[in-house]
């Protein structure tokens, strides 16, 4: 329903009705950590316009603005948000935030990596013990750079899918649950892993490795390509989202004291 809502902007409705709320694809991580139930009724209060989260995982929020189905992309897998942008489906892509992964696993750690720094060692060790590794295996941002760290431990684990590397097809908070279940491995944003409540025997074993860091890109779908898109409310979302007031709300986040995701739309942009 909140998809067919997204795209019916222009279709006999009044102007006023029209600019009442927009969409925004988002990804699982950002819905799940709660940072959106803190900050969006803040942007409503401030501008009258309601923000509908429509949250998957990040390929799945690409091709539902690449469709016109969002006005605004919210993500985090920069290469394919550059793409998004030079292909014509968005306005401009702005740094929002950032927070980082970390890998989780048993606290009966059979693969002997607690502690490492270094994803890519800490993967090769997992696989070469074949200790159970969970994949959200979604084409999420997530599972993005999960494969990105696999290429740097110099191994393919997809000869191994459904052995001791199980692939799920599901958002992150199903994946924490199965790996809690199973004993097992996997790969979390650090925001869903610190709301995460089941976390029965799993801690984290790696981080603070340089390519775990995980940038968030905001961008507004290019009225251009899809013209019933909300084009001047999306841009006051962006504008808040990346001035004082929306870095100050991101910022003031936290879970059990903690800050989950840092501001960094004044900060200079990743690579």
């Amino acid at each position: 329903m909140l998809l067919l809502l997204g795209c019916i902007g222009g279709a006999g409705f009044p102007a006023s009705a029209e600019r009442s709320f927009i969409t925004l694809a988002s990804t699982t991580s950002t819905d799940n950590s709660g940072l959106y139930r803190a900050i969006l009724p803040q942007f409503e209060a401030a501008t009258g316009i309601a923000v509908r989260v429509v949250a998957v995982g990040t390929g799945q929020a690409l091709a539902l603005a690449r469709r016109g189905d969002a006005d605004v992309l919210l993500v985090h897998h920069r290469p394919s948000e550059d793409a998004f942008v030079a292909e014509g489906y968005g306005v401009e892509r702005h740094d929002v935030m950032w927070n980082d992964f970390v890998l989780v696993g048993p606290a009966s750690d059979p693969a002997g990596v607690r502690g490492s720094t270094d994803a890519g060692r800490t993967l090769a060790a997992i696989a070469a013990t074949r200790a159970v590794f969970v994949s959200r295996g979604d084409d999420s941002g997530t599972h993005k750079r999960e494969r990105e760290l696999w290429r740097r431990s110099s191994v393919d684990p997809s000869a191994a899918s459904g052995t001791w590397y199980r692939e799920l097809g599901a958002g992150m908070g199903r994946t924490l649950n199965t790996a809690a279940a199973m004993e097992a491995y996997t790969l979390t944003d650090r925001g869903t892993w610190l709301s995460f409540a089941n976390k029965q025997t799993l801690e984290v074993v790696c981080e603070g490795d340089p390519p775990l860091r995980n940038p968030y890109g905001v961008i507004a779908v290019d009225p251009a390509r899809h013209p019933h898109v909300k084009a001047e409310a999306a841009k006051r979302f962006v504008d808040w989202l990346i001035g004082p007031e929306g870095q100050t709300a991101i910022g003031a986040f936290r879970v059990a004291g903690q800050v989950l995701f840092h501001p960094a739309a004044a900060a200079t942009p990743d690579p």
